[in-house]
């Protein structure tokens, strides 16, 4: 099998899985604090982040090695608050719903990469982010009342996760993925520590067993994420992952009784095409300056 091929079969595993463990985010999420299960979660991911660095080249002082102390912890903090208000918005909104505004994600990310990064983004990538808005905005229905409160949660979390894009942006010129991978789980593991005097919550018998698989689906859902990005270029991975949008929506209305509006539907076909144009432009902008700086 060609490492391309291999590279899409990690990418939909990864995706498939992400699925699961969200629809198993909003089972706990609706009987215990959303910070306790995160940080379950992210003692099992930092563990298996710590023993990924330990056997790699150099060990587990090389994959601590960071010109960017400060950014690395705020990063692992960042996606850690991030996936508590995911659970809560699991809980509160409903997958489908969630996920549709989710989508949002790329489009904030561009449109913070100006004045947080100083890219430059042209007039067809300004009109994607444009029509995309106007997609969230479509989903999140404003009535004569205004906008639900509760969508307001969903809307951070795309928020928060594109500031954690960028900040990701910003260390990759000084630092290994390995090493920011490393501070995505301990960082986030050590800080939600802190919590657990605060949050800490006696899990039922069989509430061990869903918490068993929540770290699971964790652990070998960026295992796999990881894997694709070595086989293949982002532009080529990124597009599929709107596919999570599809399986939500499967989850929730098949096993929590979520409904599915048209605003839903047409909104996330806004968003979903205008952030698919969006990377596809960012890929070509890339490739683009990467030809000027070989030919320079």
């Amino acid at each position: 099998m060609d490492s391309k091929r291999t590279g899409y079969i990690f990418t939909l595993l990864a995706i498939a899985i992400f699925a699961v463990q969200d629809g198993i985010s909003k089972h706990l999420g609706g009987l215990y604090p959303p910070v306790f299960i995160t940080m379950i979660r992210f003692w099992a991911f930092g563990a298996f982040v710590i023993l990924m660095a330990s056997r790699s080249r150099g060990g587990l002082r090389a994959a601590a090695a960071t010109k960017r102390p400060l950014l690395q912890v705020a990063r692992g903090t960042l996606l850690a608050v991030q996936i508590i208000v995911t659970i809560n918005s699991f809980t509160l909104v409903g997958l489908a719903h969630s996920q549709a505004i989710f989508a949002a994600t790329p489009l904030i990310v561009a449109l913070l990469s100006v004045p947080l990064l100083g890219e430059k983004v042209g007039w067809r990538r300004w009109s994607a982010i444009l029509l995309g808005l106007c997609g969230v905005i479509v989903i999140l229905e404003p009535g004569a009342d205004g906008i639900d409160p509760m969508l307001i949660v969903p809307l951070a979390c795309a928020v928060l996760f594109a500031f954690y894009v960028i900040a990701t942006r910003l260390v990759s010129h000084d630092d290994s993925a390995s090493t920011s991978f490393f501070y995505t789980g301990v960082a986030g593991a050590v800080v939600l520590s802190f919590t657990a005097p605060f949050y800490w919550t006696s899990l039922e018998p069989v509430d061990w067993i869903w918490m068993a698989l929540l770290c699971s689906t964790g652990i070998s859902s960026h295992y796999f994420l990881i894997r694709a990005y070595d086989l293949l270029d982002a532009a080529a991975v990124q597009p599929l992952t709107y596919l999570q949008l599809v399986l939500a929506a499967l989850i929730g209305t098949t096993l929590f009784d979520e409904q599915l509006t048209l605003n839903m539907l047409i909104g996330s076909v806004i968003v979903v095409g205008a952030g698919i144009f969006t990377i596809w432009r960012e890929s070509v902008v890339a490739r683009r300056r990467a030809g000027m700086t070989d030919e320079a």
